[in-house]
């Protein structure tokens, strides 16, 4: 009888044994190295040595153990070639059908905080990659099982068949290549970002999938929703979910935007989000304040919105909250008090995360037809000192409010356009064609409320129409990033009404 042979090397021992015991019962002999063999011998499993199939001991402090012909030979044999079975007899090689291994926990390595270079470095799997690469590339004579959650499933088809079909072989082959090269590319973006690489000539990049979603942003297009393998705690990646129907791509889309605002302020704010824009924002001394205005600033285009506050929900706050229907709240944490209250909904989503953590500046990455887009993230909101460019200077209420108006209009798709006091927004136009009709939006939003108010623009003016649109609705305070061609004549022009204006030097485009 043709012997069937079993070689098995795994990092992550979950569902090993069992898993193995299935093998022996299924006419296998087992082939191990080092943990494994202990843990399968320890289970009191009949396993062999590497080292005694290929005559050569484990050296170099277990760097080399299973890179030898007797075991890539058995991988990558095809034995429906007379040849290649010619030359197993001769060499004495025996081929191997089933290849169950999975790497050197790397990214628990990198992931710890004290990781030093040769931690990193010394946890670099080279025999593992070899073998999975080989049994999947022999696919057709092999059964390569890298994940536990697939050993049941390759079991009962070697139980019954006494082997796999050549259809579940195809498919874990590809989880095989898929499960190596997000190893390679993790690698590959530790030694980049080490060497502070920015740009590479290759952009290799591995995400994990966190969950299927129902559907994408309409209901006939799929979508999923991958992480980092190594997310920092405060992205949206990690949040945690207390209550609600599990989130669709809008919702993960909105609950990020409303995230990325809220994180540009320092006192008790909430912002409400609704198609990845700002509908209103409001900022106080308490959040249930903060609520309160940014619910006057849009009370309309609140519902069925999503709201993030970057203080814990009471249940003071909670009361008002649910007065009105929300899709998500995100907040740092929830009284047992507030959840009470919030539960009472079954379908509001409560999302927790550490809000007022910012996670590590990252690259974004947009997928465009045939490729991606890569660029920092756009943190900053200045580029240096604020230039006061006309006659008047802001007064100190205007100051405040310049400040809160550029912190919003910075999230707002463009052209955009922001209207707001001191404490909230009053009006905001976005994603429009012309920025005048993006101001006459904001403006015609913010109706009598922009008597006072300030304007912020996410651009420069291209010519003097928004000051002037802005001057007649009341405004007094204008905040932009200037550098137009026709900066005087919109300077003049606020001149003309009396009209503060702040230069920024820093443009906010968010398309």
């Amino acid at each position: 009888m043709t012997t069937k042979r079993a070689l098995l090397s795994v990092s992550n021992k979950e569902g090993l044994v069992p898993f193995a015991k299935g093998l022996v019962e299924a006419g296998y002999e087992l082939v191990s190295t080092g943990g494994t063999k202990r843990a399968l011998e320890e289970a009191g499993l009949p396993v062999q040595q590497v080292g005694d199939i290929t005559g050569f001991p484990e050296i170099l402090g277990g760097r080399v153990k299973s890179l030898h012909p007797l075991i890539h030979g058995g991988l990558l044999a095809d034995v429906d070639d007379p040849a290649h079975r010619e030359q197993l007899e001769e060499n004495g090689v025996t081929p191997i059908q089933v290849v169950c291994v999975n790497l050197y926990p790397f990214k628990e390595t990198i992931s710890g905080s004290s990781v030093t270079w040769e931690d990193a470095v010394e946890n670099i799997d080279i025999g593992g990659p070899a073998m999975l690469r080989a049994s999947a590339k022999n696919h057709k004579h092999v059964t390569i099982v890298v994940d536990p959650a697939d050993y049941k499933a390759v079991l009962a088809e070697l139980q019954m068949d006494g082997t796999t079909s050549l259809q579940t072989r195809k498919r874990l082959a590809a989880k095989g290549f898929r499960h190596t090269a997000a190893y390679d590319a993790l690698i590959a973006q530790y030694f980049t970002e080490a060497v502070e690489e920015t740009f590479p000539e290759q952009y290799t990049v591995t995400f994990e999938r966190k969950q299927a979603l129902r559907y994408g942003e309409n209901p006939h297009q799929a979508a999923a929703f991958y992480e980092m393998p190594i997310a920092h705690e405060a992205t949206l990646a990690k949040h945690v979910q207390l209550h609600g129907k599990e989130l669709s791509y809008n919702n993960i889309q909105d609950v990020n935007a409303a995230l990325e605002i809220v994180r540009e302020f320092e006192k008790p704010t909430a912002v409400a989000v609704k198609h990845m824009n700002p509908c209103g924002v409001g900022t106080a001394a308490t959040v249930q304040e903060a609520y309160k205005k940014a619910c006057e600033a849009d009370p309309i285009s609140i519902f069925g919105g999503i709201v993030a506050v970057n203080e814990p929900v009471n249940k003071e706050l909670a009361m008002e909250l649910k007065k009105i229907f929300l899709e998500i709240i995100l907040a740092p944490s929830f009284t047992d008090e507030a959840l009470e209250v919030l539960t009472t909904k079954k379908n509001l989503r409560l999302l927790t995360l550490p809000v007022r953590s910012q996670s590590p500046k990252q690259t974004k990455l947009t997928s465009v037809s045939g490729g991606i887009l890569q660029q920092d993230e756009n943190r900053d909101l200045y580029e240096g000192e604020l230039h006061i460019a006309t006659d008047r200077e802001p007064t100190a209420d205007e100051w405040r409010a310049l400040e809160l108006g550029w912190r919003v209009v910075k999230h707002v798709k463009s052209n955009a356009i922001v209207v707001s006091d001191h404490e909230k927004t009053l009006g905001i136009g976005a994603g429009q064609m012309n920025r005048v009709g993006a101001a006459n939006i904001a403006l015609e939003q913010a109706g009598q409320k922009a008597q006072g108010a300030i304007l912020a623009s996410d651009a420069f003016f291209p010519m003097d129409d928004t000051v002037e649109a802005a001057a007649k609705a009341g405004i007094t305070a204008i905040i932009q990033p200037g550098g137009s061609i026709r900066d005087a004549e919109s300077i003049a022009k606020a001149n003309e009404y009396g009209i503060a204006m702040v230069f920024t030097g820093m443009r906010h485009f968010t398309h």
